[in-house]
């Protein structure tokens, strides 16, 4: 099984102590195991933990997939392309990314935006004849995976006949859904179904998880038998301590109180990808009610001297593969005295292990940090909003008007009235360049900077904005995030708006250089995405948030 050893403060560890010794006191994982509401908040928690038992269905039912692998291989299908969002796309993509390339099996792509170049990109880079599309979707009801479909069905319509055009499209959500209903009466190769007591997050482990992983190749009977073990010592009620999910949420929480609720994830390069996945876990589990663990996923590693004290670290590392500047800079930390976690995987088929482990660790961090770690109130109040502007341009009326707070020849920037007004108190110049100065300099100790990119999720727009947060971090011991939207909405979008009031928000946007007509509705898939950013910033606004967006124009890398 999967190895985990840690490093804490005399502080931390003697509450770590007295939390597991409370866990024990009161029945806390029993009463977890049997569903029990009230090691959380008595609220809907018991609605959403058909995941703890969800490794032995999944074992149990693995016919299903299995038979999919053999019929698209059948169909000398060579290319897959997941249309997703949140759970249902951010745990296959880590699969994909930590297997690579199965011999024999095709290549799995994840598109999980709205932007145009990015559709644009994963469409030439697919020859459709020979490509099949998995809609991906527990709801059945989100807006980009609905859309994706459309144009994807459009274009294979085209390619093969409207015919001929659904039988290379497969359905995974769960049952009674409008996708459901709609893959089942226009004949998709395939449907699965997911779990209703499961949510997306969650879900990895579920058909949402194992259909792509079977289908790319993964032997999905070894992956889940390995991950079982996992599950069994998650189960175990003799010493807390030895409980691998247990401990780890145990030490999230206790640190997350104390004021360290930096979660910076650092992992072997194999491994790089499950960051993503972790951050949607961890911040939209925990972040609500002005509580949070702030995931900080893909920062590069310096010296203790050059972080504040807000951090814990968990370093992931695949055993075998020996990163030397990674482990001489957390055996660094370690020595400093920061709060550092080490998790040793055995090989690329105990990733299951980490999966669950880390669920039973973000459900025991919630009920540690007092909050329900199984709803979001907060990622609606996005789409509610990016939902009216776009019903208004279906309707046939424009994008609404903006009124800059200050423009150059490369930079357009906008502010609600509140931003406005303290920015440009704090700037004194209103050029873009002292107001940028003056946004960035909110962020104070204990904060941390976040950058909400509306482009096109590139390795050359990634790589800027990377240089972007090392900045950030140089010029004050501040944490930085970063993420692209649409995507974060379904991720960390739910901390940023309902955990603590701790964030700096750029909101960095672009003039979409070729739009595409959504099939079928009034809307293009660039306007979709103005309205996901709009809808980003207004609700940010309204919760008192330090924000500010930047328009790049139409020269982006410039």
């Amino acid at each position: 099984m999967n190895r985990l050893s840690f490093t804490l403060p005399s502080d931390l560890k003697t509450t770590l102590h007295s939390t597991l010794d409370e866990w024990q006191l009161e029945g806390k994982l029993e009463r977890l195991w049997r569903r029990d509401a009230t090691v959380w908040t008595g609220g809907d928690e018991a609605k959403w933990l058909g995941w703890l038992n969800i490794v032995r269905q999944s074992l149990q039912q693995l016919d299903g997939p299995e038979s999919l692998v053999r019929d698209l291989l059948a169909r000398d299908i060579r290319q897959l392309v997941l249309l997703g969002m949140g759970g249902s796309s951010m745990a296959p993509e880590v699969i994909a990314e930590t297997f690579g390339q199965q011999p024999g099996h095709p290549g799995l792509i994840v598109l999980d935006s709205t932007d145009p170049a990015q559709v644009k990109a994963v469409e030439a880079a697919i020859d459709l004849e020979r490509t099949a599309f998995i809609v991906s979707s527990k709801s059945g009801s989100s807006l980009e995976p609905n859309i994706l479909m459309a144009w994807f069905l459009q274009r294979m319509a085209e390619a093969v006949g409207a015919e001929k055009a659904v039988s290379h499209f497969i359905a995974i959500t769960d049952p009674g859904t409008s996708l459901d209903r709609l893959a089942t009466a226009d004949g998709f190769m395939r449907v699965f179904h997911g779990e209703p007591d499961i949510g997306g997050r969650f879900s990895v482990l579920s058909n949402f998880g194992v259909v792509p992983a079977a289908v790319i190749g993964i032997d999905c009977r070894r992956y889940l038998e390995d991950t079982l073990e996992m599950v069994a010592a998650c189960e175990t009620t003799r010493e807390l301590a030895d409980n691998p999910g247990v401990l780890l949420g145990c030490i999230l929480g206790v640190a997350a109180n104390a004021g360290r609720n930096k979660l910076t994830l650092v992992a072997s390069p194999s491994l790089a990808s499950i960051g993503a996945w972790l951050e949607q876990l961890v911040a939209e589990s925990t972040g609500k009610q002005g509580k949070g663990i702030i995931p900080v996923d893909g920062e590069s590693l310096v010296s203790s001297a050059d972080y504040g004290n807000d951090r814990v670290f968990v370093y992931l590392s695949l055993a075998g593969e020996v990163d030397s500047e990674q482990d001489k800079a957390i055996g660094q930390l370690e020595q400093a005295g920061e709060p550092v976690i080490r998790i040793t995987l055995d090989d690329r088929y105990t990733l299951g292990q980490e999966f669950f482990r880390w669920e039973v660790a973000t459900a025991v961090a919630g009920s540690v940090m007092g909050v329900n770690p199984f709803d979001q109130p907060d990622v609606e109040a996005s789409k509610i909003e990016a939902r009216k502007i776009t019903d208004a341009c279906e309707a046939g009326e424009s994008l609404p008007d903006e009124v800059p707070l200050a423009a150059d020849a490369q930079l357009t920037l906008f502010a609600d009235a509140g931003n406005a007004v303290e920015l440009q108190d704090l700037a004194g110049e209103q050029t873009v360049a002292a107001l940028l100065k003056a946004h960035f300099s909110r962020a104070k100790a204990g904060d941390y900077v976040a950058l909400l990119a509306y482009l096109d999720r590139n390795t050359a727009n990634t790589r800027q904005l990377q240089q972007l947060r090392d900045t950030v971090r140089q010029q004050g011991k501040i944490a930085s995030c970063l993420g692209f939207g649409p995507r974060f909405l379904h991720s960390t979008g739910q901390a940023y708006k309902g955990g603590p009031n701790t964030g700096v928000f750029l909101q960095i946007t672009a003039a979409a250089s070729e739009d595409l007509q959504v099939p079928g509705r009034g809307f293009t898939f660039g306007i979709v995405e103005a309205a996901q950013a709009q809808g980003d910033i207004d609700v940010l606004a309204e919760r008192g948030r330090r924000v500010l967006r930047v328009h790049l124009g139409d020269d982006v890398m410039a």
